[in-house]
């Protein structure tokens, strides 16, 4: 038990750095490609094997291929929220400047605009698994908005490649016996 416990926490890591690792790439370079999910399924394979000690077998299998669809569905989560707030911020940016213009057409400096009504915000823990489902669910929210085009089909595809990997790292090994062994007579001479 203990055993599939560490392999456990370690293939959470692994999902985890993963996960950053995916959403880092696709922020920093603008190109959301599913190819990091081979090392994400990768990085968990080899992690869950290296926690339980190079036992692999079903449960480990099954850990490591929730793991790596968790990690890379759930990097849409930070890369959504950082283009978000770029939209936000130009949209911002737009509307000041629109105020301004209508200011100097109008004469009516001085004056603010009137404020949004406050919305009733969902509590922490609500948002938070908002978020998780929505990212879990992302690959799936993906093909429902844009449909199956060619670059979300592929997408799925190397996402599937990439939990194959980490199924064929945690799979069982073979139990290789070796001997029996005689003892041989040591010779003197």
């Amino acid at each position: 038990m203990q055993r599939i416990c560490v392999g456990f926490l370690y293939g959470i890591g692994a999902a985890v750095v993963g996960m950053i690792l995916y959403a880092t790439f696709a922020i920093t370079t603008g190109i959301i490609v599913g190819y990091v999910s081979l090392a994400v399924g990768w990085m968990v394979g080899n992690a869950i094997l290296k926690g339980s000690g190079g036992v692999g077998g079903r449960r480990y299998q099954i850990t490591a291929v929730l793991l790596t669809y968790c990690a890379v569905s759930m990097a849409a989560v930070p890369i959504w929220i950082h283009y978000a707030g770029k939209q936000k911020q130009a949209q911002e940016q737009d509307l000041a400047a629109r105020q301004r213009q209508l200011e100097n057409d109008f004469g009516q400096q001085g004056h603010t605009a009137i404020p949004a009504p406050n919305k009733a915000r969902p509590s922490m823990a609500a948002g938070l698994a908002m978020l998780a489902l929505i990212g879990i669910a992302s690959p799936f929210i993906e093909i429902w908005e844009a449909g199956p085009n060619f670059g979300t089909i592929i997408g799925i595809v190397i996402l599937i490649v990439g939990i194959r990997i980490a199924w064929r790292i945690t799979a069982r090994r073979p139990l290789e016996i070796y001997g029996p062994f005689t003892n041989s007579a040591q010779s003197t001479s």
